[in-house]
């Protein structure tokens, strides 16, 4: 792929999706003409003041252990990948696509750079950009079942004595010593899935392969979406027995209780920026269906005023709630005290901003991430714990869920 002779790349791809609500139907930003990269401290600020200051597209992602940085929390678990906190870029070049159409962004233009482009991209044959191949993946498993069992009733146990009434518990599946072939793997997995909010992300030897379904937060004007998904339900080839399955998951009601219980959390979140009594439930529990499960997702609407800055929408949400669970500070530190495993950039958030001040992040689930430098591959898989939640179904959950990583390694 022709993007990846930079050191900075960003490919986001609705898949064609109708219901994403994308302004494009995929972008391509490549190459750092000015960036931010930071730890937890004070990255809001310096990313509040990056975004102000310059004024233009800006994409980049911020990891989930910025919570840190918003509460007074910390994380002391175990980091193979070692992703910066926080990135964002301003690229040199950018491509927007929509339809039929490609609109063509270059801060500098040097002689026939534009010409050379473009021919180059025409020229490429797929098959060709791959020559690294990817090694035989031994994956392994960072909670072992039986200790998942126990973590998972430890978690039981806070919600019985009132600490907490969800908690997002998640595990690592992780492979070291081993190399892929970052194009290639995210070929695979974004054609088994071909999820709404799919990303290729590339930071010097640092990947993110992402086939995920779920919008974390968008603003376009004055409106502001949040789309949280909790709800998981298996696909299966026969049309009769899918139908049945998307019948018992709109019907479950420990399912449906772990949408709500985020929805009301995430209104919660939006009420502390949005104009008074604009918070709006537009979707409640509505079932939405992908190649490889059947998700309950809500969709969440409030209004701003011109006047309240873009970051500080993010930064009163974050983490997304179906991330972290409610309420939202008691559960992170729980989550933080069983998961063994920095989570990073896996349930943190991609996107950009645009020059106006609009923006629109996805969720960092279904996700493989890779430090070539490391050989490490990783990816994470968790589900929501309730009152009703039984150990043996929710590590069958994060099993499913798992299914469409594990695949494209092992192939």
């Amino acid at each position: 792929m022709w993007s990846q002779q930079f050191e900075a790349a960003v490919w986001l791809d609705s898949n064609d999706y109708s219901h994403s609500e994308l302004q494009y139907d995929a972008i391509l930003a490549i190459d750092e003409f000015t960036s931010i990269k930071t730890d937890q401290s004070h990255a809001f600020d310096k990313l509040k003041e990056y975004q102000h200051t310059t004024k233009d597209w800006i994409f980049g992602y911020l990891t989930y252990d910025l919570k840190n940085d918003i509460e007074d929390l910390n994380s002391n678990n175990f980091d193979g990948l070692e992703f910066p906190d926080l990135y964002f870029f301003q690229p040199q070049k950018l491509f927007l696509l929509k339809g039929d159409t490609v609109e063509m962004q270059y801060l500098q233009l040097v002689d026939d750079e534009f010409d050379d482009d473009l021919n180059a991209i025409t020229q490429i044959k797929e098959a060709s950009q791959i020559n690294e191949r990817s090694d035989d993946i031994k994956i392994r498993l960072r909670i072992h079942k039986d200790e998942y069992f126990e973590k998972v009733n430890a978690i039981l146990n806070h919600i019985q004595r009132g600490d907490i009434y969800e908690a997002s518990f998640c595990q690592e599946f992780y492979a070291e010593k081993t190399t892929i072939n970052p194009i290639e793997t995210y070929n695979k997995l974004n054609a088994i899935s071909n999820p709404p909010f799919a990303t290729f992300l590339k930071l010097h030897q640092k990947y993110l392969i992402s086939a995920s379904p779920e919008r974390y937060i968008k603003k376009s004007g004055h409106t502001v979406i949040s789309q949280p998904i909790k709800g998981t339900a298996k696909r299966s080839s026969n049309r009769e027995e899918d139908l049945l399955l998307i019948e018992k998951l709109e019907n479950d009601p420990k399912e449906r209780s772990e949408n709500i219980m985020i929805v009301d959390l995430v209104r919660n979140d939006l009420s502390k920026t949005a104009i008074k009594g604009s918070v709006v439930v537009k979707e409640l529990c509505k079932i939405y269906t992908f190649d490889q499960v059947h998700q309950l997702i809500s969709t969440v609407e409030s209004k701003v005023n011109a006047n309240v800055s873009p970051v500080d929408i993010i930064r009163s949400t974050f983490p997304m709630g179906s991330m972290t669970g409610a309420p939202k500070i008691s559960a992170m530190r729980i989550i933080e005290n069983l998961e063994t495993t920095k989570r990073g950039l896996y349930s943190g958030a991609v996107g950009y901003f645009s020059p106006e001040g609009d923006f629109d992040f996805n969720v960092v689930i279904r996700s493989i991430l890779y430090n070539a430098e490391k050989q490490y591959v990783s990816y994470s898989v968790g589900g929501a714990i309730t009152a009703k939640s039984e150990p043996v179904k929710e590590y069958e959950e994060c099993l499913v869920k798992a299914k469409a990583m594990r695949e494209v390694l092992e192939s």
